[in-house]
C-alpha cells in the first residue's frame, strides 16, 4: 500500500491511496514527539495550525510528523484510530478504492471557544470535528449559560421597573440590624 499528500477538498493537504485498502488493515501510524498537554498548550498557544492527537485521557498528546498528520477529518470516514501501548494506528473500517482520501472521525474533546468547522461534506456531516459527546456538553453549557443571562435579564428589567424596590430591600436590611 502506498499513500501520497496532495490537495484536499477537505482541508488543504490530504492523504490519499494510491492502491486498494481492505477493511481492517493499518494504514498509518501517527509519529511525533510525545508531548504533556501542559508543553503542547505552551509550545502551541500561538499557532494557528496544529497537529496534535491525545492520548488516553488527553494529559499527553503527539506532537505530528509523517504522512498520518495529513489525515483529514470527515464525519462519515473510512478510518478510525486505536492507540496500542501508547501508539496511535489509523485502521481501515472499510474498503477504500484507490484514489480515495484516508479519513478519520477527529472526536475532538478540547478547544476552549474554537468553533472547530467541519468542511467535509458528507451527508452525515455534523458541522463540528467535535465528537458527538462534546456537541452535546457545549450545547448544554452555552443553554445554562443563556438560562443564566435570561434570568440576570428579567431580575434587571423588573428592578428597573421597580425602582423602589431596592431601596425597599435596603431599608428593610437596615431596620434589621436595628
Amino acid at each position: 500500500m502506498a499513500l501520497i499528500i496532495r490537495s484536499s477538498s477537505i482541508h488543504a493537504a490530504g492523504c490519499y491511496t494510491t492502491t486498494p485498502i481492505r477493511k481492517g488493515v493499518r494504514v498509518a501510524e501517527y509519529t511525533g514527539r510525545h508531548l504533556s498537554k501542559e508543553q503542547a498548550d505552551e509550545i502551541f498557544e500561538n499557532s494557528k495550525v496544529t497537529y496534535l492527537f491525545g492520548l488516553g485521557d488527553g494529559s499527553v498528546v503527539i506532537d505530528g510528523h509523517g504522512e498520518a498528520m495529513f489525515i483529514n477529518h470527515s464525519c462519515d470516514p473510512n478510518c478510525e484510530t486505536s492507540e496500542v501501548n501508547g501508539r496511535v494506528w489509523i485502521k481501515s473500517i472499510r474498503p477504500i478504492a484507490a484514489g480515495e482520501e484516508i479519513t478519520y472521525d477527529y472526536c475532538l474533546y478540547d478547544g476552549d471557544d474554537d468553533e472547530a468547522l467541519c468542511n467535509c461534506g458528507t451527508r452525515h456531516c455534523r458541522g463540528t470535528m467535535y465528537s458527538s459527546s462534546e456537541v452535546r456538553r457545549r450545547k448544554a453549557a452555552a443553554k445554562k449559560s443563556a438560562a443564566k443571562a435570561t434570568a440576570r435579564g428579567r431580575k434587571s428589567s423588573r428592578d428597573a421597573k421597580r425602582p423602589w424596590a431596592k431601596q425597599q430591600k435596603k431599608s428593610l436590611r437596615r431596620s434589621k440590624r436595628s
